[in-house]
């Protein structure tokens, strides 16, 4: 089974961040930054395969890397993840255990302001559930994104014109063409903490992207997602801007 890690990068010295992220199986590296350049070189009897590009936006990249991808599993990754020691035989084994299962999201261990999930048991992701896992945490079989001809929206992430969610709508898309979504309580490596590319607070841009987001997610069930949103973390959202009026936010986020 060929394992394959799918880098999402920018500006980075691709020799040094395969290393720094100690990567152990075949990758491909995608690099956005100032210039066009391929390549390709051994890291512990591995191939790395880096692709720099002038060009932005997560979904972009990360649909670089896997039309790119000639392995079994592909595991998405970001530029500030460290892998565990161990970690392809880990994800081989949760393959093998579970052949129904086309995509497994493990465990990471992060920085407990940014965490949104933790896998306690190897358990079925469904449609009340998938939104809380981010890419970097999904492996899945790569023959099988392929033929449901799922891909990461160009709209939604860090460098697109909306600020997140490209992760949730993938999920999203995945579920939609009946493909099988698993969580996984293994860990198979860690994120190192740094600020935000896109969060810049509960701002009016973020109540939009948020109401455009849900439109995509939810359909005409979008404004009814968008108050159950805001009544469940009004604290910790709305201090400045009240949830009425952010209500107001998503909803024109909504009709845009």
């Amino acid at each position: 089974m060929k394992i394959e890690i799918l880098v999402a990068a920018v500006h980075q010295d691709v020799r040094l961040l395969a290393q720094k992220m100690k990567i152990q199986t075949d990758a491909i590296i995608i690099n956005q930054c100032d210039r066009f350049g391929v390549d390709e070189f051994e890291l512990d009897g591995s191939r790395v395969r880096a692709f720099s590009f002038a060009e932005k936006g997560v979904g972009l990249n990360r649909n670089n890397a896997l039309m790119r991808s000639d392995s079994d599993i592909c595991l998405f990754s970001d530029e500030d993840i460290v892998l565990c020691s161990g970690y392809k035989t880990i994800i081989e084994q949760e393959f093998v255990n579970h052949p129904g299962a086309d995509l497994i999201m493990f465990n990471l261990e992060v920085d407990e302001r940014r965490a949104t999930y933790h896998n306690t048991s190897f358990k079925r992701v469904r449609w009340y559930n998938y939104g809380r896992y981010p890419t970097y945490s999904i492996a899945a079989r790569v023959d099988r994104l392929r033929y449901a001809n799922v891909s990461f929206s160009l709209l939604f992430g860090g460098g697109a014109r909306y600020s997140n969610g490209e992760d949730s709508l993938f999920l999203h898309d995945c579920l939609q063409k009946g493909l099988k979504l698993y969580a996984s309580p293994r860990y198979i490596g860690a994120e190192t903490y740094r600020a935000s590319t896109w969060f810049h607070g509960y701002d009016a841009k973020f109540f939009i992207d948020r109401g455009v987001l849900y439109h995509y997610l939810y359909g005409r069930w979008a404004a009814l997602f968008s108050w159950r949103f805001l009544w469940a973390h009004k604290q910790e959202i709305c201090a400045e801007i009240k949830p009425g009026e952010a209500y107001k936010l998503m909803r024109q986020g909504i009709r845009e």
